[in-house]
């Protein structure tokens, strides 16, 4: 039954299609059927979850070679093709993207007041381009997708965001990203030029002078930046967190930040390893800057989503730490910080969001004394909290462990300064959450309300599910990915 039924389940194009078929049932659908929009759009997502996991059941993990991959002519008259498959680097990413995407639909069943159906179909749109940029093997079709999930993004902040200065926070985040990435078409269109071919892997085996991969690797660099964030183009991040709505946060913070170090991953570390190695030190100087500089801005923000955007920023230089760290160690691990911080960071901004949906503010010296009126949000609140500063047990701490074993090797000082993080990471953690959930309540800006409603609880249930399995039984993720990130470091010549 299996084997007749394959040709349907391992198709990669199927999984990207999926969700934009839904989007096209719900364009048809007339609005006022509000109850039928929101049940084929979640159904729609759910079914792309259950099958992005069947890709992750039948993935081959004693190989290094992409999987379920697929060929479709695009170009005729020149050498790029749609052209998709997974392998253990890409293959979690997007089991987390159709993971969050039916979490954002729950999210806006009722705080979206209006545009409903627009609302569904952008998730749905954004979903299917985030899946085609973490399969796609063609270099110009990933940066074709890699900026066409910018539109629905933009379209979610400036429609549902929250506060006044939406529009210029859509602006400034499409402008941001999208002037990175322009050198990066650049960079394409030279190698299109040099090689006859955009094809990963045979790029794979090409080898570019010295001076080439210095340059090239600078373009892409520009580009993958802006994504991480790295400091000093992080100014984007914080302003769109703090005006999207709580689902657009969720997808910023859960798949968009990894967008930046996917790209180092795939392309900048394997297809230039010379450069790579050649400005390694400046990755490191500029991600430990940004880990302590961010880290310590956090502890003085004022505003709920602003706090978790800055720690936000600070663990993904943490991750770039990990993968420029160019041994197994440091991106295994880097790859399981970005599969945490995707549960962990996404989880508080919903956390957030429950508050801001019954206060219509963010700011925190307006909160006190929840845990006497929230007693099981304060509780998942502190399980959040004690995961995003790296408690043992948690996702996190297997991801940072790895990160500072594998920087070690290469350069103690580094591991040592990156370490500051996890420090600084706990004092602005407990002290949000002490001011937040104890002390004194404060009647005269709270209102008595009650606690979690039972749709709440059920999306919080699947974060502390794979927070606490990533963090007790990390071997399942490990094994999936080892053979590829050791293909990578030996293929690169970095050991």
């Amino acid at each position: 039954m299996l084997q007749f039924l394959a040709p349907f389940y391992s198709n990669l194009s199927g999984l990207i299609l999926c969700p934009l078929l839904g989007s096209i049932i719900l364009f048809v659908i007339p609005n006022p059927r509000i109850r039928l929009i929101r049940s084929i759009g979640l159904c729609t997502s759910l079914i792309t979850f259950l099958y992005s996991l069947l890709f992750w059941i039948q993935f081959d993990n004693s190989t290094a070679k992409f999987q379920f991959v697929e060929t479709i002519r695009w170009l005729p008259y020149s050498n790029i093709n749609f052209y998709i498959g997974i392998d253990g680097i890409s293959s979690f990413f997007v089991v987390l993207t159709t993971f969050l995407i039916p979490i954002c639909i729950l999210v806006g069943w009722s705080s979206i007041k209006s545009y409903k159906k627009e609302y569904m179909i952008a998730f749905l749109i954004c979903e299917s381009f985030m899946i085609a940029v973490f399969c796609m093997l063609d270099l110009l079709l990933f940066y074709v997708f890699f900026e066409s999930v910018l539109i629905p993004m933009f379209i979610i902040i400036g429609v549902w965001g929250s506060r006044q200065r939406k529009i210029q926070a859509a602006y400034q985040f499409f402008l941001y990203t999208l002037l990175g990435s322009v050198f990066m078409l650049l960079a394409i269109l030279f190698i299109f030029f040099q090689t006859g071919t955009t094809d990963l892997q045979i790029l794979l085996t090409t080898e570019f002078s010295e001076r080439r991969q210095i340059l090239l690797w600078i373009a892409f660099f520009a580009s993958f930046s802006v994504k991480v964030p790295m400091v000093p183009v992080h100014i984007w991040l914080p302003e769109a967190h703090v005006e999207a709505p709580t689902a657009g946060s969720v997808i910023l913070a859960g798949i968009l930040l990894k967008l930046g170090t996917y790209g180092f991953l795939r392309f900048s570390i394997p297809m230039f390893p010379e450069a790579t190695l050649y400005f390694t030190p400046f990755i490191y100087t500029l991600s430990v800057i940004a880990i302590i500089y961010t880290s310590l801005t956090t502890i003085r923000q004022i505003d709920l989503k602003k706090i978790i955007a800055y720690s936000s920023v600070a663990h993904m230089n943490f991750v770039t730490i990990g993968m420029f760290s160019l041994n197994i160690q440091g991106i295994e691990g880097s790859i399981l910080l970005m599969l945490s911080h995707g549960l962990v960071s996404s989880a508080l901004f919903l956390c957030v969001g429950v508050l801001y949906d019954r206060h219509k503010t963010r700011l925190v010296k307006y909160y006190g004394g929840l845990v006497s009126t929230m007693p099981m949000f304060s509780t998942i609140f502190l399980f959040f909290t004690l995961a995003n500063m790296s408690l043992p047990g948690t996702s996190s701490f297997i991801g940072e462990f790895l990160i500072l074993v594998g920087a070690f090797q290469r350069n103690s000082l580094v591991a040592t300064l990156a370490a500051l993080g996890m420090i600084l990471g706990a004092a602005y953690s407990l002290w949000l959450y002490n001011r937040v959930i104890f002390g004194n309540f404060k009647p005269k800006f709270l209102q008595k309300f009650s606690d979690l409603n039972r749709r709440e609880v059920l999306i919080f249930f699947p974060f502390i599910v794979g927070v606490i399995w990533m963090g007790v039984y990390p071997e399942v993720f490990l094994e999936c990915m080892h053979t590829s990130v050791s293909n990578l470091v030996q293929h690169g010549k970095f050991d």
